[in-house]
């Protein structure tokens, strides 16, 4: 698969996303908030691995990737939540488990909250969704300026092997995707200091997220400097009525790339439960 999906119209947004697999559970898989970030960008290494089990459906999210950049739109947790679950209804057209990286993650909890009647499972990899102190590693990632240097430094911000910063392909992948036609002006537009605001913007309370009692892996990357996991995962692990961690030992915050197979592996015991 090259990156170039499929779009279709969500109630008026022409949506980008790749489809593969044919096993009979669904699962939406849905990116993180990352500079230049796309569906493909974040699951390229797991989607060959899962779509052998599962049938996948991968978007970018409105405002990111190929997915239009709406004039005049105020992005907005809810505006995310409504597209995914606008894409549910239009596309899936019935319950799908969701496996959500870290933006991602805060953007499965809001919408198993608004509308469990579309939700079987979640999988949440460094996932946002509570209150906590913005760590100096999101602020860093939100307020990217785009040159190749920067990128550089984000990604041994992301990765826990410091090798990949050096790993000129990557560095320029990610910067290219960053500096293509209207990807910066609406990601700098999504974020503007001060963030803490869009982290507590994405926070779901304590007694919300006790109400949210579906089976939910969390994922979590030990060494992550952009979503902590004492802030986040743990704090989940405890709210959450029927949630299981996962810890991996010597990963950051791209579980989904460090750790690619031994991720998989792990949504596939999951959803075979």
């Amino acid at each position: 698969m090259v990156e170039a999906g499929k779009y279709i119209d969500v109630r008026g947004i022409n949506t980008h996303y790749h489809e593969d697999g044919q096993g009979k559970e669904k699962l939406l898989l849905v990116h993180g908030s990352g500079p230049g970030v796309s569906a493909w960008a974040n699951w390229r290494l797991v989607f060959p691995i899962l779509s052998e089990k599962f049938h996948l459906y991968a978007p970018d999210v409105v405002g990111f990737g190929y997915t239009d950049r709406p004039e005049g739109i105020q992005y907005s947790i809810n505006i995310w939540v409504d597209h995914m679950i606008d894409f549910i209804e239009t596309v899936i057209k019935e319950k799908v488990s969701i496996i959500g990286n870290s933006f991602g993650g805060a953007i499965a909890l809001h919408l198993a909250k608004k509308r469990p009647d579309l939700v079987n499972k979640l999988i949440l990899m460094g996932s946002m969704g509570t209150a906590h102190p913005i760590a100096d590693g999101l602020d860093k990632v939100w307020g990217y300026e785009p040159s190749a240097e920067n990128m550089k430094n984000l990604i041994k911000i992301f990765a826990y092997d410091q090798s990949m910063a050096e790993n000129g392909d990557l560095v320029e992948m990610r910067y290219k995707s960053s500096i293509q036609e209207g990807f910066h002006e609406s990601f700098s537009s999504m974020f503007p200091a001060p963030r803490q605001r869009h982290v507590d913007a994405m926070a779901l309370t304590e007694k919300e997220l006790g109400e949210i009692d579906f089976e939910i892996l969390l994922v979590h990357g030990r060494e992550d400097k952009v979503i902590p996991i004492e802030h986040t995962s743990w704090v989940l692990a405890r709210a959450l009525p029927n949630a299981q961690l996962h810890t991996f030992p010597k990963c950051g915050h791209w579980v989904q790339i460090e750790r690619a197979k031994e991720f998989a592996g792990q949504v596939i015991e999951f959803m075979n439960q």
